[in-house]
Formats: C-alpha cells, structure tokens, sequence
C-alpha cells in the first residue's frame, strides 16, 4: 500500500484520449519519470474513450500517450510540432501535451467525490 502525498489533489487531474482500435493504453510523463507502464489508462466506453484520474502535486508536466506500444499524442496524431495549443515540442521533434496543476486554495479541502 502506499502513501499518499499531501500535496497531491487526489483524483484532481483526468486525462482521457478516444482510441476506439487500442487494446492498451498508457501515459507517461515527467509525472513518472516517462514510465510506459506505471499509469495504465481505462477504457470507459465502447467507443474507444479512454480515461485516468491523476493523484498529482501542483506543477506543470509534460506526457504523452503510449497506445499499443506507440508513443503519440492521439492517436494517428504524433506530428511535428506545429504549435499546437497546449503541446510543447520535444527533443525528437514531436510534441508533448502540457498539463497544468493548480494548488487549492489556503483552506479549500476538496468534497469526496468531487473533481478539481
């Protein structure tokens, strides 16, 4: 079992891709030191959505998708980067999706359930 952080915002961040063909998905990022396996993702519908709540400190990361064992950022999608809102480009000429934390207010305790 492990020990949750106290400055991560538990069930806070979702990231979510529709790959209706994948058989696995996975995200990686600075979050997990670019782990292709660390954070499986869930398929929530027949129709190829895919969905992962993220336990994760306030901060920025960058990720990107690993689909049946391609990187991407969606799928059929892992372009040059060409200044896609909330992309950056990497070191191997793609891009990389931004995610963006925010701390919670001085005092604010999320409700159970509820998402940030």
């Amino acid at each position: 079992m492990s020990k949750r952080d106290p400055h991560c915002r538990p069930g806070g961040t979702v990231v979510s891709i529709k790959a209706p063909d994948a058989k696995q998905v996975f995200v990686a990022g600075t979050f997990n030191n670019w782990s292709t396996t660390a954070h499986p993702v869930k398929r929530t519908t027949r129709d190829g959505h895919w969905v992962l709540d993220l336990d994760l400190a306030p901060g920025t990361y960058e990720y990107k998708f690993v689909v049946d064992g391609q990187w991407c950022c969606e799928p059929g999608c892992d372009k040059a980067f060409d200044g896609c809102p909330g992309c950056v480009p990497n070191e191997h000429g793609t891009m990389n999706r931004v995610l963006v934390v925010e701390e919670l207010p001085t005092g604010a305790t999320p409700a159970v359930g509820q998402r940030l």
